[in-house]
């Protein structure tokens, strides 16, 4: 089973910028509802694309430098980064299909 990682202020440039290939960062909080909607998809997604695409949670609350950095304003926010750079934003809960689109171009076959 593939493991979504926790990523953090500390180890936010390590885990994601500096990674090799594309990396789907979810801004989420806890209190978020919408948040909850998109976590099995981002799991289902996490699967199917193990070893193209990694994928890491941001939790907002307790990552405010992160969060700051990149002007998330919004939850759940998804974050496609590509050879460190932000390549793709995706704002509030899309459904598996969207998201999958949007990391099509960036993932190789």
């Amino acid at each position: 089973m593939t493991t979504i990682n926790d990523v953090t202020d500390e180890t936010f440039s390590s885990e994601v910028l500096d990674a090799p290939g594309v990396v789907l960062v979810d801004f989420w909080a806890p209190w978020c509802r919408p948040c909850t909607q998109v976590e099995p998809v981002l799991n289902e997604l996490a699967a199917e694309l193990e070893g193209r695409v990694r994928v890491v949670k941001v939790n907002t609350d307790d990552n405010p430098l992160v969060t700051q950095r990149f002007g998330i304003t919004s939850v759940p926010t998804l974050m496609i980064v590509a050879g460190g750079e932000v390549v793709s934003q995706l704002i509030g809960a899309r459904p598996k299909a969207a998201i999958r689109e949007a990391l099509t171009s960036h993932v190789a076959a």
